[in-house]
């Protein structure tokens, strides 16, 4: 089913949009709450919270495309999930690589600042499109999608040691960049 006659049946409230939505998206999102939280049940809890969220924002909300729809919205569910279940322990590779993140744009925002947020994620939007494919693709796989470095590196034929180089200049450059913008001091 296309994606926009899967927001259609949102918008009239019909439950098989989340039939459609789990049965085209429903892998896709699953691995990414697979990579925030490396559990079967968290992740399947995740995916269940994915659909609930989606029915709750479409309407009023009306995506184009539902594949990054449901990306972010299970991103974002999972990392919290991840938070919660994580709030003393240390040491995964998702906590590297937000702590990697944070260096350069800080930690989560605030309710208050999240009004800056969209402005933010539009400044590192643009910053991404200066960049080359591959520098795009591999801060992605890394920062969005919690991709290992050796994943990558296999994906893209590369040493792991230069996808950690392309992530630091990429890092080095977007402090930069929010600089320049007025972001950072």
């Amino acid at each position: 089913m296309e994606d926009r006659q899967i927001v259609t049946l949102f918008w009239a409230r019909e439950e098989a949009a989340i039939a459609e939505s789990e049965k085209k998206y429903g892998a896709y999102c699953y691995d990414i709450a697979w990579r925030v939280l490396a559990n079967h049940e968290d992740a399947q809890e995740t995916l269940d919270d994915t659909w609930l969220r989606a029915w709750n924002a479409i309407p009023p909300e009306k995506p184009m495309t539902l594949r990054p729809f449901f990306a972010k919205l299970t991103r974002n569910l999972a990392i919290d999930r991840w938070r919660k279940n994580t709030a003393e322990k240390r040491g995964s590779g998702l906590t590297l690589a937000l702590e990697e993140l944070s260096e350069v744009a800080g930690d989560t925002p605030s309710p208050q600042e999240q009004a800056e947020g969209k402005a933010l994620e539009d400044t590192i939007r643009k910053f991404l499109s200066g960049c080359t494919k591959t520098q795009r693709d591999v801060f992605l796989r890394r920062y969005f999608f919690f991709e290992s470095t050796k994943d990558i590196a296999v994906r893209y034929a590369m040493r792991e040691s230069a996808v950690l180089n392309l992530l630091s200049r990429t890092r080095k450059k977007l402090k930069e960049y929010l600089r320049k913008e007025g972001w950072l001091p």
